[in-house]
């Protein structure tokens, strides 16, 4: 499906090369010979391949049953911070892991404290998540503090405090703390995987996006064996509109991901995660083609995932069906086919997260359709959905700032539809704000960018043109956003503008070559009449 002779010739590159996941040195009191291998362990953990670090820590667990250090691996291997929330199974595997470590105490304070800042995290009782996750960065920070030359300590410090940032928090306090952390040692260990990949979550924002560039353009370089650190880049050149790189980053990422396949190392969310932003770029820059391939792709690969699901050690199986939903609503939504769009329904097992993401696809419909039955009836299925997210293991993600967002979303294009401009302007306005302060999500559609859409079609085309811009200027060189915002400014009399505009969209769409939208017949006729005058 992806039958280009670069992915080819990129697939061949990436099965010939030794492995490459970074250069880690952590030393161990364990066995002399386990030492290389405990390496590559904490290699895997920083590059959040975290199946196969499980797996290493476990068989170092059998070669040297005295190896303290090991039962940490295996805690850490399950201990996902910025990804999700640990269950209760999770959290009785790592506690079980770190008594095996106390039976068989570590010989260095080193070792020890690394032990204890996890257990901190593991202990049996009733604390909350964010409880937990304070007490371990307090404690990795004093280990950090203690060993000030441990590369991985500030390393693991720095996550932590990405992992603790409380849910709606939305400044970029966090993250620039980790920074301060991070860059001191990335200037000095170049390839430690963990530092560099850490700098890009924390730029991983539309405040700090530029600063993470730098990181970006070497991750991949430094441990392309791992399909998530071949990947990771990508949210940097997504961010800065890069298109082109982030295409590239994800070509590597699925090269990766396919490798670790064949040698039967689960890779199936990492290929759908890289296609998820793969998908984004090739429609922001006009490749239609590839897009809709991915699309119909997006089934199969998922079919197989679900085939391997109760395998052992299958990485985040539960995250299968989303991506199985997510792949045509961005599809159809970013194409602006809303008729197919309102059609879509959740697909069997789907998750509530990924349920809701599908009547907000419905809505932002409908609204375009000015269909305001369907747009009610979907947002009352929208809210029951939320309301049962809210008593699941996702409870939590129902009232993060991005859940936050989409629910104003919702809400305003179910008013478009009904007729209540006012309302329908007051609540996407809201989401606009509060995203201008966290930045959209990894592939998402920018909430001030359907603010210029709703005044656009209210026809205020000099009103969408400043909405556009604030969005153009978050999100830079989106396709919808160009297009539409030379269509506002077409509207408003500024031809120069629109001439901009066009002229930007065309750039990044290498002319129009790969994509029959009207919008870049549009953006053509337009600029060759402007340049003839």
């Amino acid at each position: 499906m992806r039958g280009t002779v670069a992915f080819l010739l990129l697939v061949v590159a990436v099965a010939a090369r030794a492995e490459q996941l970074g250069t880690v040195t952590f030393s161990t009191s364990c066995a002399a010979s386990t030492q290389s291998s405990f390496n590559r362990g904490v290699a895997l953990l920083h590059d959040f391949w975290y199946e196969e670090a499980q797996r290493q820590f476990q068989q170092i667990s059998i070669s040297d049953p005295d190896c303290a250090m090991a039962h940490w691996g295996v805690a850490m291997s399950v201990f996902h911070q910025i990804w999700n929330r640990p269950d209760e199974v999770t959290m009785s595997l790592g506690w079980s892991e770190l008594e095996k470590a106390e039976s068989r105490p570590a010989k260095t304070i080193r070792e020890r404290e690394y032990i204890s800042a996890l257990r901190i995290f593991y202990k049996p009782g009733k604390r909350d998540y964010e409880t937990r996750i304070d007490a371990y960065s307090a404690a990795m920070s004093k280990l950090f503090t203690v060993f000030p030359e441990d590369v991985d300590a500030g390393a693991f410090y720095a996550l932590s405090l990405l992992a603790n940032k409380p849910l709606n928090d939305t400044t970029v306090d966090h993250e620039r703390q980790a920074l301060a952390a991070l860059e001191p040692l990335w200037a000095k260990h170049p390839d430690h995987p963990g530092l560099v990949h850490y700098i890009i979550h924390a730029c991983d924002n539309p405040q700090l996006a530029g600063q993470g560039l730098e990181a970006a353009e070497r991750y991949g370089q430094i441990a392309p064996s791992a399909a998530h650190a071949a990947h990771m880049p990508s949210h940097i050149f997504a961010r800065l509109g890069m298109w082109q790189s982030d295409v590239n980053a994800n070509v590597a990422s699925v090269a990766a991901a396919e490798k670790a396949l064949e040698a039967h190392h689960s890779s199936i969310f990492d290929e759908l995660h890289a296609d998820d932003f793969l998908l984004y770029a090739y429609l922001q820059s006009g490749q239609d083609a590839r897009a809709k391939g991915l699309v119909d792709a997006t089934g199969r690969i998922v079919a197989n995932g679900e085939r391997m699901a109760h395998r052992p050690g299958m990485e985040m199986s539960d995250m299968l069906p989303y991506f199985r939903n997510k792949a045509p609503v961005f599809y159809f939504l970013e194409m602006r086919d809303w008729k197919s769009a309102a059609a879509l329904r959740p697909s069997p097992g789907t998750p509530e997260d990924a349920q809701t993401m599908t009547y907000w696809a419905r809505i932002v419909a409908n609204g375009h359709l000015r269909q305001a039955a369907a747009a009610r009836a979907d947002l009352a299925k929208y809210d029951a959905v939320v309301e049962e997210m809210k008593r699941g293991k996702y409870a939590y993600g129902a009232q993060a700032t991005g859940a936050l967002i989409q629910h104003d979303e919702v809400l305003a294009w179910a008013a478009f539809a009904q007729g209540n401009e006012g309302e329908a302007l007051t609540h996407m306005r809201a989401a606009a704000d509060l995203q201008d302060k966290v930045g959209q999500a990894e592939v998402d559609i920018p909430a001030r960018e359907m603010l210029g859409d709703i005044l656009l079609e209210l026809r205020r085309p000099s009103e969408a043109l400043t909405e556009y811009d604030a969005a153009l200027r978050m999100c830079p060189n989106r396709f919808n956003g160009l297009f539409h915002a030379g269509q506002a400014a077409e509207a408003a009399g500024d031809k120069a503008r629109a001439t901009r505009y066009y002229s930007a969209l065309l750039k990044i769409t290498s002319n129009g070559t790969q994509s029959a939208r009207a919008e870049l017949a549009h953006a053509k006729t337009f600029v060759s009449t402007k340049q003839a005058e």
